[in-house]
């Protein structure tokens, strides 16, 4: 095959980072090394038994069969329901599309709506597909540093800096991937002023992990606090997170019909419907008890402290308890320019992410991949058991490192050599 064959617009993205790491760790277990991954982000939960059981009670109905494009009217009016019972928004089934997972509904906006030239502002550290999703659309990602001082939150400020005629969405993630940040209600009401200065501006808010917050975080949405921004806000959510259905593919977005329409022609063209069953196991999820949530959250945030706790002991290593997500984003700033044991200086945080993975078998993700370093970021959604381990090596490998001006000393036995 010619090289000129693949089509030059992939030359400007990178393969996911966090599904290569994973797939590392998949190889290495498949060959009986001792790996813990905690670069993916997916709960270690099964789908909940009522879940399941709506989705055999669709298959033994026939529901096998292709849906409209949009998702069923079913599953969209449970979407409505839910919009309106937990976010104070109402959508009628026609403003709402149903997609193979958040990360679809969002590649249909941006294919729907960018032209070359246009900007998307991206508020950094973010979930490392955002910018190469707008980069296949031709569009222009523009980045806004946050600070961990300021909780990894754009200030209104900020914003104001970033917009120029060219801006055509700003992306607000809360709670956020990688860092856990959410926005308050005065945060996003704030962000908001500014937002109606410039009407040229639409905001995709990504609330896939809506009901991941802890210490009574009151979750808040910028079409809901922000009334004025309905009309130019598409509001992105899914079962993936909340409901343990990673697998089940299924993300959703209600928003202007116009929006919407175009975002239907895009799918239409593409994967049309998604699965009938996962559809009908979304209607039983969103309309069923919610009550496991309270329990999941409890562990979650269980397992979040543990990890700060751990992670915060180790030497060079800082780490803030996140609102949000089940992600822990800490700062290995510390370990810069120390020693590995057999003599390599740490330069940045993917060497630091490698030492883990080499030494010590446990895979993290790199900050750079996140636009924010030297930071890595650890996925908590794995039971404590599993992430004690993984912090105790994490806690090893960097006792292990010495200042670059000091000799260290070898060892025998510090890990497996990988291919």
């Amino acid at each position: 095959m010619k090289k000129d064959f693949i089509a030059k617009r992939l030359d400007k993205i990178k393969p996911s980072a966090t599904l290569a790491l994973d797939a590392k760790a998949q190889e290495l277990k498949a060959q009986g090394k001792d790996v813990i991954g905690l670069a993916v982000g997916q709960p270690d939960f099964d789908t909940p038994e009522f879940i399941r059981d709506g989705a055999k009670a669709a298959m033994d109905k026939g529901q096998t069969r292709y849906t409209p494009v949009p998702g069923t009217v079913e599953l969209r009016k449970s979407i409505c329901e839910k919009f309106n019972r937990e976010n104070n928004l109402k959508y009628t089934p026609e403003q709402v599309i149903v997609s193979t997972g958040g990360k679809q509904v969002l590649y249909n906006a941006f294919m729907a709506t960018l032209n070359p030239g246009d900007e998307v502002i991206i508020p950094a550290p973010y979930w490392l597909s955002y910018p190469e999703m707008v980069m296949l659309s031709e569009g222009t990602p523009v980045f806004v540093k946050t600070k961990p001082e300021q909780g990894f939150k754009m200030s209104p400020e900020a914003l104001e800096a970033a917009i120029t005629p060219n801006t055509k969405w700003l992306i607000i993630n809360s709670p956020s991937n990688p860092t856990g940040a959410a926005y308050t209600t005065a945060e996003l009401k704030a962000l908001g002023e500014v937002l109606k200065k410039h009407p040229h501006v639409h905001i995709l808010s990504d609330d896939i992990y809506e009901h991941l917050v802890y210490d009574n975080f009151k979750f808040s949405t910028i079409a809901e606090v922000v009334p004025e921004l309905y009309d130019r806000t598409l509001t992105m959510n899914g079962v993936s997170k909340a409901y343990a259905m990673t697998g089940w593919r299924i993300g959703y977005a209600g928003g202007p019909v116009e929006l919407i329409k175009a975002m239907n022609k895009v799918q239409g063209q593409s994967t049309s419907n998604p699965s009938s069953i996962s559809q009908a196991a979304a209607v039983t999820a969103l309309n069923g008890k919610q009550d496991f949530l309270n329990e999941w959250r409890e562990i979650f945030q269980e397992r979040r402290d543990l990890v700060v706790s751990m992670l915060s002991k180790a030497d060079g290593l800082e780490c803030a308890a996140p609102e949000g997500a089940f992600y822990v984003f800490a700062s290995c700033e510390g370990v810069i320019g120390k020693k590995t044991p057999d003599g390599k200086v740490i330069q940045s945080d993917a060497d630091f992410v490698g030492y883990l993975l080499e030494k010590h078998l446990v895979v993290v993700v790199p900050g750079a991949e996140f636009g924010l370093s030297p930071y890595f970021r650890v996925s908590y959604a794995l039971d404590k058991e599993t992430l004690t381990k993984a912090c105790e090596r994490i806690q090893k490998a960097c006792q292990e490192l010495v200042p670059a001006s000091q000799q260290p000393q070898l060892k025998t036995g510090t890990g497996p050599k990988l291919g």
